[in-house]
């Protein structure tokens, strides 16, 4: 049931498998403004984590003006 109540109080994006849900979830990912400060990179190092749902997470933050970290050069 904790899972459940972390799922409710999180904003990530409808569409997530809940495989993706899961691996965001355990990892304490929950706000979309978090990813703003990872890079897909390491976001899809979780476990459950696949190109379609950084695909997914990606276009719910171009919604709210924002982006995943870039890549450090």
């Amino acid at each position: 049931m904790g899972d459940l109540n972390k799922v409710l109080e999180s904003d990530l994006p409808a569409g997530l498998s809940k495989p993706a849900i899961r691996a965001l979830t355990s990892a304490g990912y929950l706000q979309m403004e978090q990813f703003t400060k990872l890079t897909e990179a390491e976001v899809l190092k979780l476990h459950g984590m696949g190109q379609k749902g950084i695909e997914t997470i990606r276009q719910a933050l171009a919604e709210k003006g924002l982006s995943f970290k870039e890549k450090a050069l």
